[in-house]
């Protein structure tokens, strides 16, 4: 027989088993989603391997009471899965000189307390600024949401923070809250329109957005259910539901598949951004999974990963960048948290 014959029915062999493998991989994961299966709030899934998905598909319901089905196209809430976008932000001013991360967060934002002096922007993307957290700060008996500027009165009359900034991990929706504020002085524009601008239309992430009540409507949205004595009730707002650049934007799996792209090359973000992003400025503390804190990511081994939790939401975007491997899960649901389902549904496509 020829080599070139043998040649091809080499890479035969090789590929039939390498589809072969996939399709095991992905019946695994479905398997590991069947608790997102039915007449239940429901989850979308991708799995990117070089570029490609190779399980796209949506599983449940994104809306019990009209009875919608969940798919790739579901717009979730992200929660703190939104950080990493208000990171990419503060760096893109960065870049453009607007900013430096080294500024004082007083700087941008004078009404703070003279103590803020000493926290630097840099800080508050890694969670070592030391302020604190908003949500202990709300009045009892309070009704209303809280907004961004609410968030910046409390903060301003406080007359002390956690500890030294830069000297300690505590993580703090506060200072992500804050940096969206930066992002407006620095640019001139609301949070959301810098977004929109400079992220969202740039990569053709047509479907998400930031969310600001009586703006505008969310496409495809997904309502958040937790789970009370056996059923499922509506869950989808609470206080702090309305706060954006600790957790406001929507997005789905086809969007944050573009997003993901662009975290591997310099059409969004520099090369000196991106390893700023992705290098270790904190180590965890406080939290169930050990970790390294970049900007906007965890860090742990191989991984870039964060998870995003509000009331009735449970997202995770875990990232294998050696690999080329990125899987999402977004759920619109208070249980289960999905990170160690998501480690298990990489571990066959890995090898």
């Amino acid at each position: 027989m020829r080599l070139a014959t043998l040649f091809a029915l080499s890479l035969l062999v090789v590929g039939t088993a390498s589809a072969a493998t996939t399709a095991d991989a992905v019946r695994h994961a479905n398997q590991l989603m069947q608790k997102y299966t039915g007449d239940v709030p429901g989850a979308s899934l991708l799995v990117i391997k070089d570029g490609k998905p190779l399980l796209d598909r949506g599983y449940g319901m994104a809306d019990l009471e009209h009875h919608v089905a969940a798919s790739p196209a579901t717009d979730y809430r992200l929660a703190s899965v939104t950080k990493q976008f208000t990171a990419a932000a503060i760096l893109l001013l960065a870049q453009d000189g607007k900013l430096k991360l080294g500024d004082s967060v007083r700087h941008w934002l004078p009404s703070l307390p003279a103590f803020t002096d000493q926290v630097k922007l840099g800080e508050l993307l890694c969670h070592t600024g030391g302020l604190l957290d908003y949500e202990d700060l709300i009045p009892p008996g309070a009704t209303n949401q809280l907004n961004d500027n609410d968030v910046l009165r409390m903060i301003a009359a406080t007359t002390h923070g956690y500890f030294p900034p830069g000297s300690a991990y505590r993580y703090s929706n506060t200072g992500f809250v804050l940096l969206g504020l930066v992002v407006e002085k620095a640019s001139g524009m609301t949070l959301q329109d810098f977004l929109a601008r400079r992220i969202f239309r740039p990569l053709h992430m047509d479907h998400t957005l930031l969310y600001v009540h009586d703006d505008k409507t969310v496409p495809n949205r997904a309502y958040g259910y937790s789970e009370t004595n056996g059923q499922w009730l509506r869950t989808d707002q609470d206080l702090t539901s309305a706060t954006r650049g600790d957790g406001g934007i929507y997005s789905n799996i086809d969007d944050l598949a573009k997003w993901d792209a662009a975290l591997y090359d310099n059409r969004l973000l520099s090369d000196a951004s991106r390893k700023l992003a992705f290098s270790p400025h904190a180590k965890v503390v406080g939290e169930p999974y050990e970790a390294d804190y970049g900007y906007g990511w965890r860090i742990t081994g191989d991984t870039l990963w964060h998870s995003g939790e509000s009331i009735g939401f449970r997202n995770v975007i875990v990232r294998w960048p050696k690999q080329h491997l990125t899987v999402i899960l977004l759920s619109n649901r208070n249980d289960p948290e999905p990170y160690r389902t998501v480690l298990a549904i990489a571990e066959p496509f890995l090898h």
